[in-house]
């Protein structure tokens, strides 16, 4: 049964409440769902459905195909001058003793450590601290250009831009403008946390608010760039907050078409100030993934982090919508296992995530950044290990 006749199965089901039967058209045709129909899904939607309705999405898009890339982290700090009370990673300037701050030599060195590697991608973000300012940024992106121009550079996220670009005494447009002319070629999704400032006020009410995330990367797209969006979901927030949150995403997608990945963001509740509050369950994560593909129609790819959710539910989502799992990361982040994530060393070999994908039945597609193509891995046999040689040591006697 392929994924249309599995949708009009759906549609013939009439146990299935008149709303859930709606949406289920909707998808089929390519119809927009509503903000109410969106929360209706949290609701009452039960799993099965779900993942019927996204995977119809998900092969509409793009098949069988599941992308990643090669890239590693560069995090510059953990030391912030906010206070984001989900954050595991982060330590306030008077715990600095517990955090690092490198320097611009020893970011360059993290660089040059992969010169020999294919890399494609360095993933720049970390903490805010004054010293990194729009000189040290621009100077940091010209420099790993200058290195090495074909590693894209995707840094930096609006809670560090609307820092910098404010103690700069500059608007968001002439930042980004800045920014790009100093090598800066993407944007990843951070900081976006939950728009509604019912939340964002409890969580991370220091940083930048939801309409300033949404104003910067809007600055972004103007100049021609793409960029990607997150949610972090599972902790205080209700559905019609989640609900909430994507429907801006999907107005300002309208709007410029400039991201090209929504990545939902699982709350980890280890060495934060919410470790009260309970983790979702991964029938909930497989469900909002799922709901993702279903409500950001106008959204090319919905990405899973592997390290942050394990490779297992990453295999999973991969019938709920999801089309990418991240990258070989090389255990270049702490930000995941600092939050008590099941990777604690996030490193897999392209040969490892290749198979990972291989397992579930669908095709692995390197990418660059901006979703190139660099190997369709659907045919490609990887070379056997090769063995350790022993050598006999001589009988005594």
């Amino acid at each position: 049964m392929n994924t249309t006749e599995q949708v009009e199965k759906i549609l013939a089901d009439t146990s299935l409440s008149t709303e859930l039967q709606n949406i289920a058209y909707k998808v089929l045709h390519k119809e927009r769902i509503t903000f109410n129909e969106g929360v209706y899904l949290y609701e009452h939607a039960e799993l099965g459905y779900l993942g019927v309705l996204a995977n119809f999405i998900r092969e509409e898009k793009h098949g069988d195909k599941t992308y990643f890339n090669r890239n590693f982290h560069l995090e510059p700090t953990n030391l912030c001058v906010y206070d984001c009370k989900f954050c595991s990673y982060s330590r306030l300037i008077k715990q600095k003793e517990e955090g690092w701050a490198l320097t611009m030599q020893q970011m360059l060195d993290i660089v040059k450590k992969y010169d020999h590697e294919p890399v494609t991608e360095v993933h720049i973000v970390g903490g805010v601290l004054p010293q990194y300012d729009v000189a040290f940024y621009s100077a940091l992106f010209t420099a790993i250009r200058e290195h090495r121009p074909e590693l894209h550079v995707k840094a930096l996220t609006p809670v560090e831009y609307h820092y910098i670009f404010k103690k700069a005494k500059i608007d968001y447009a002439t930042g980004m403008k800045l920014m790009k002319d100093a090598g800066l070629q993407s944007m990843p999704g951070g900081g976006a946390e939950i728009f509604h400032p019912e939340i964002r006020e409890q969580i991370a009410k220091d940083k930048c608010t939801g309409e300033q995330w949404l104003a910067i990367h809007e600055e972004w797209h103007k100049l021609g760039m793409r960029s990607n969006a997150t949610m972090l979901y599972g902790h205080i927030e209700k559905f019609e907050h989640r609900v909430d949150h994507m429907e801006k995403l999907r107005e300002l997608q309208d709007k410029t078409g400039g991201f090209q990945t929504f990545i939902p963001l699982k709350f980890r509740n280890q060495n934060n100030q919410m470790s009260n509050v309970a983790e979702s369950s991964v029938i909930e994560d497989l469900r909002n993934y799922a709901i993702a593909r279903i409500y950001l129609d106008n959204f090319d790819h919905i990405k899973a982090y592997w390290a942050m959710i394990s490779r297992e539910t990453a295999q999973l989502s991969l019938n709920y919508g999801v089309d990418d799992i991240d990258g070989t990361l090389d255990d270049t982040t702490k930000i995941y296992s600092m939050a008590g994530a099941e990777e604690q060393t996030p490193a897999m070999s392209t040969k490892e995530l290749v198979n990972l994908i291989k397992q579930v039945g669908r095709i692995a597609i390197e990418r660059d950044t901006l979703y190139n193509v660099v190997t369709d891995f659907e045919n490609v046999v990887f070379e056997e290990e090769k063995k350790p040689q022993y050598y006999k040591l001589p009988v005594v006697n």
